[in-house]
């Protein structure tokens, strides 16, 4: 089904009188949607993925064992996988609501804006995002929706937090992120972050649908919305938090990312540049 509107996306009638979903000039990508269960939460995980391959799987497979499903819906924001790992009948044993798949253009702001737009209409009143390779702790999504039921509208993961762990990060990674990335975006954003390079994150849907944010804008299309929001939501005087998260890499083998190490990185610190200067702002 190739879907920007669906009966699935349809906003609840409990959020009708209380916000006023102007999404005429929303810049969503077009995708096909697969759906297995109604909304039944007020809250709802959504991942992104791509070619993931038996990393989604295992990660699905603790979900279930959490019983994430029981607090939240699970949505996969899939760039277009073609490893075979998401089939229907193994989605659907694992309790995921959907799975989108975005056919339009973009990456993986495209995939995140594709979720969250999805969302909003269906009328959750926040979104929990956390990555799809399999290094994050499933716990942690519990306390982040706790958060955002206490009216906190951005929770940020962190394995530097107190109770969080950073298990076997490489080196050249977690001093990017410690002495680079989060001082320059606490900085722009007047919030202390610890680790603003971890994509398990809550944001409610007051966040998202402020007029002053707009994140429906095709000017997010690889890690610009990420980093984004990080400097937004405080700027704008919303309530940010950091939460303590696990995020654990493989003791051995190739690192689990979809950042390249030259490339991938050069852009990563243009995005963060200019985010820190507001170039993202509407």
């Amino acid at each position: 089904m190739l879907c920007r509107w669906s009966r699935h996306c349809k906003r609840s009638r409990v959020f009708m009188e209380t916000d006023r979903l102007q999404d005429d000039d929303w810049a969503v990508p077009e995708f096909r949607l697969t759906s297995y269960r109604e909304r039944s939460l007020d809250y709802c995980v959504c991942i992104p993925v791509i070619n993931e391959g038996d990393k989604i799987r295992r990660q699905l497979g603790r979900m279930r064992e959490a019983g994430v499903h029981e607090i939240a819906d699970i949505y996969i924001l899939d760039g277009g996988s073609t490893d075979g790992s998401l089939a229907d009948d193994f989605l659907r044993s694992h309790h995921v609501s959907a799975l989108l798949v975005k056919t339009g253009p973009g990456k993986l702001s495209a995939q995140l804006r594709m979720g969250y737009a999805f969302a909003l209409r269906a009328g959750y009143r926040g979104i929990v995002t956390i990555d799809g390779n399999d290094k994050d702790g499933m716990e942690a999504i519990a306390g982040i929706i706790e958060r955002m039921r206490a009216r906190v509208d951005f929770v940020q993961g962190s394995r530097y937090q107190p109770g969080g762990q950073a298990l076997n990060t490489p080196l050249v990674r977690g001093l990017a992120s410690r002495l680079i990335h989060a001082p320059v975006l606490s900085v722009a954003a007047g919030f202390h972050y610890t680790d603003t390079t971890n994509g398990f994150r809550g944001y409610s849907r007051r966040l998202l649908l402020d007029p002053r944010v707009r994140p429906f804008r095709d000017v997010f299309e690889t890690y610009e919305l990420l980093a984004y929001l990080t400097v937004r939501a405080p700027r704008l005087g919303f309530r940010v938090e950091e939460f303590p998260v696990v995020r654990a890499y493989p003791a051995t083998g190739k690192v689990p990312t979809k950042i390249s190490s030259f490339r991938g990185n050069l852009l990563l610190m243009s995005i963060l540049l200019r985010a820190a200067r507001g170039a993202y702002n509407p």
